[in-house]
């Protein structure tokens, strides 16, 4: 098994091992790695040039968030998140925060919402997902511009339920990409984490 940071790179990092992220080029980097998904990149590319404060969760047109697909060390399983408001079963993740370094915002939310520790994650874009979130209270509506990483775990996978989940739970990848009733972005993801395993690159 060899870990891929994708498009240029194999890598893995720590909260210890700090490097300089910059999304502009990881965009660049996802566009060349999956050709299928340039107009995708491209909406995110526009958002990411169109103000300075898309990093801020106050940016009313919407702002960019980081998550974690936080796999155990064997490969075979995705830790999931059954998220308090909204009510589906997700990975795990959060606002940025005004921090542009989306990595290791993915990473800082996977040991917040797991209590999970020693986790690393691949610093090269993963899967990209722009979504709607509806009004709430004093919040209008606004779009989330997600990006989401690889994370992997240690040998402890004993994880911790936080006040952000009703519930957390370890689910084999093959059944999310068989479940036809997951949220469409998880059976993606689901689909190319199988895809990455089949080439022994993941």
């Amino acid at each position: 098994m060899r870990i891929s940071g994708g498009a240029g790179y194999a890598v893995s990092m720590n909260h210890d091992q700090s490097a300089s992220f910059d999304l502009e080029w990881a965009l660049h980097a996802h566009r060349i790695e999956l050709p299928q998904r340039v107009a995708e990149v491209a909406q995110f590319s526009a958002f990411l040039a169109s103000s300075p404060d898309v990093f801020q969760r106050w940016h009313l047109p919407g702002h960019f968030t980081g998550s974690a697909w936080l796999v155990s060390a064997d490969g075979e399983r995705a830790l999931l998140t059954h998220h308090r408001k909204l009510g589906r079963w997700l990975q795990l993740g959060g606002h940025a925060d005004g921090d542009p370094d989306l990595a290791q915002v993915a990473l800082r939310e996977a040991e917040e919402e797991s209590g999970l520790t020693a986790l690393q994650v691949v610093p090269s874009i993963f899967d990209i997902d722009r979504h709607r979130i509806p009004a709430r209270g004093n919040e209008p509506e606004h779009w989330h511009y997600d990006v989401r990483f690889v994370v992997r775990t240690g040998d402890d996978e004993a994880f911790v339920v936080s006040d952000e989940s009703h519930a957390l739970a370890w689910r084999r990848i093959d059944e999310i990409a068989a479940d036809t009733d997951a949220e469409a972005s998880m059976q993606r993801m689901a689909l190319r984490w199988l895809e990455r395993q089949a080439t022994g690159v993941y």
